[in-house]
């Protein structure tokens, strides 16, 4: 059984000077492991602000926080690829779900983007809110699957900021409903890969775009092919699928073929 994994915000494990030490949680967090029941003698994984591991055991809990003891230093993951998706707002809960799903898959950040067919149109005060629950819920499930650290999700933006923010991808990948059936995920990485001159798929930042309700407009799509020399047109096959459907299978594949990637390069 895995253990239950908290990320510290404020507090250098490293640094605690003593044997027993409080363990600094969000106030969230702290309620979260309440919920769990932690009691003492039993083990948490921690990643603290300096993005160090730690296997902790509790020694308390009456107050507010845990009181823990460091039982071993983890070794730090090894490197993994960097898939950054670039979501379309859309309505409802349907961000919510793709954060939260993709989260799990180990997507590193969120890039959300108004976009022309875009239902929804935030202004800054809810542009602030809708960015807060979506972390609230990035970091829920970066705990609950063990990820190695909380995605960074940023607030809505415009296609022309979401754009910049991905122009030095490795590879950035479009999915549009359109594009040929004949546009692989495989073909698209390789060729970012081999244009930036990246040999390990760990070291890759790979962008995927997905369009909202209605999907990307031709005049979205040819902005974003521009704005990086790797981009390419990818199809998710010939089904056409909802927005929120799209966010969690086009992040999927791009990891799969990431890993089928490296494992091929490891038999060589």
């Amino acid at each position: 059984m895995s253990l239950h994994r908290f990320f510290l915000d404020n507090q250098v494990i490293a640094a605690e000077k003593e044997a027993v030490f409080p363990l600094r949680l969000s106030a969230d967090d702290a309620r979260h492991a309440r919920v769990l029941r932690l009691a003492p003698g039993e083990h948490v994984t921690v990643v603290d602000a300096a993005q160090d591991y730690f296997e902790c055991e509790i020694a308390a809990f009456d107050d507010a926080l845990p009181q823990v003891r460091i039982a071993r230093h983890l070794d730090e993951p090894e490197a993994t690829p960097q898939v950054v998706l670039m979501q379309g707002l859309a309505k409802g809960d349907k961000v919510e779900t793709v954060i939260r799903h993709a989260t799990e898959l180990g997507v590193a950040a969120f890039l959300p983007f108004s976009c022309e067919r875009s239902v929804v149109r935030l202004d800054a005060r809810k542009a602030a809110a809708k960015a807060e629950r979506w972390r609230a819920i990035a970091k829920s499930a970066a705990m609950q699957s063990g990820q190695r650290a909380v995605p960074e999700v940023r607030e809505p933006m415009a296609l022309a900021q979401a754009c910049e923010l991905l122009a030095g991808a490795t590879a950035l990948l479009v999915c549009w409903e359109e594009a040929p059936q004949t546009a692989h995920i495989a073909d698209a990485l390789a060729y970012g890969m081999g244009k930036c001159g990246v040999a390990d798929p760990a070291d890759a930042r790979v962008g995927v775009v997905v369009g909202p309700e209605g999907g990307l407009t031709e005049r979205e799509v040819d902005a974003l092919l521009s704005c990086n020399p790797r981009a390419s047109l990818v199809s998710l096959g010939p089904a056409v699928l909802r927005t929120e459907t799209a966010g969690i299978v086009a992040p999927a594949l791009v990891l799969h073929e990431l890993s089928r990637m490296a494992r091929k390069g490891e038999g060589r």
